[in-house]
């Protein structure tokens, strides 16, 4: 065996069974649902072709209109809050200040925390009686209280705090990480400048963390998109559906109706969403970079 087979078979070694897992556990599971996506199934009784039947139900279907709807609605609010707070706090603790680790660290928590014990806290916090937040909005002459996760009108809202919440530190790191390593020669010549704290960051800070903004937008959208166990802890997608997003819909169908056609159907119609979106994002990119 010559030497660059060897090698050859040492790197197939390495990668192989990633490429292995990644085949059995992602793209079997795409490909079976897709096909379900075109059946009639209930996971006992012998699987129907049911053509696009599946998906025009569910475009009939208010329910699932409902949850699309308030998935572009939690999307497009916890990016967005989320990306400028994360980058808020990371340039105000990428400063010099005493006890800034304990800060940092105290940001990044909730991020590691658990979904079910943050889900706990936060329906204690937001009790319309004798919750801490009602009773501080009430303290300072706050009319009609928000009754928060038992309201229609306000559960969504409180599912968005409580995302934009535990997001934070996650992406504040992703900042602090891209932040270090902006040249401080850059500062120090417009500081020569006469530059303003404002003028820097508008023109050294957010620009150089182009790369950063990028990254921490798609992965927002992505995991706002995908959504599911925060809410599902928090309300269970209620009061009524005020709460549903999509992935509630596809296992309120999978598990609960045993409809796994119509769950499968709204699973590829969120996968070409997402699909999309981050086509668009990557497309963006470019013209963002030059703009900048």
């Amino acid at each position: 065996m010559s030497l660059n087979t060897r090698n050859t078979l040492i790197g197939l070694s390495f990668i192989l069974p990633n490429f292995i897992g990644f085949f059995l556990f992602i793209m079997l599971p795409v490909a079976f649902s897709f096909v379900l996506s075109f059946a009639k199934w209930d996971g006992y009784n012998e699987m129907e072709f049911a053509g696009l039947s599946n998906f025009t139900a569910i475009f009939g279907d208010r329910v699932f209109k409902a949850a699309l709807s308030q998935t572009f609605i939690y999307v497009i609010f916890t990016v967005l809050f989320s990306f400028v707070f994360a980058l808020g706090i990371a340039v105000a603790l990428n400063k010099k200040l005493r006890g800034v680790n304990f800060f940092r660290s105290a940001v990044f928590f909730p991020y590691v925390a658990s979904v079910v014990a943050v889900a706990a806290v936060w329906n204690a916090m937001f009790m319309p009686i004798g919750g801490p937040v009602n009773t501080f909005l009430g303290a300072i002459g706050v009319q009609n209280l928000p009754g928060w996760f038992t309201s229609t009108d306000w559960a969504l809202v409180g599912v968005i705090i409580v995302s934009i919440w535990k997001n934070i530190g996650y992406f504040m790191i992703i900042y602090l990480a891209a932040l270090q390593d902006i040249p401080l020669s850059l500062y120090e010549a417009s500081t020569v400048d006469g530059a303003s704290g404002i003028q820097k960051f508008r023109y050294i800070t957010f620009p150089m963390l182009t790369p950063a903004h990028f990254f921490v937008v798609m992965m927002l959208t992505i995991n706002s998109f995908k959504v599911f166990d925060l809410i599902f802890a928090l309300t269970n997608g209620g009061p009524g559906t005020s709460t549903k997003v999509i992935a509630n819909y596809i296992y309120d169908q999978s598990f609960i109706s045993w409809n796994y056609g119509k769950s499968s159907a709204a699973s590829m119609i969120l996968f070409i969403i997402v699909c999309v979106i981050t086509v668009v994002q990557f497309r963006f990119e470019k013209k963002f970079n030059d703009f900048m």
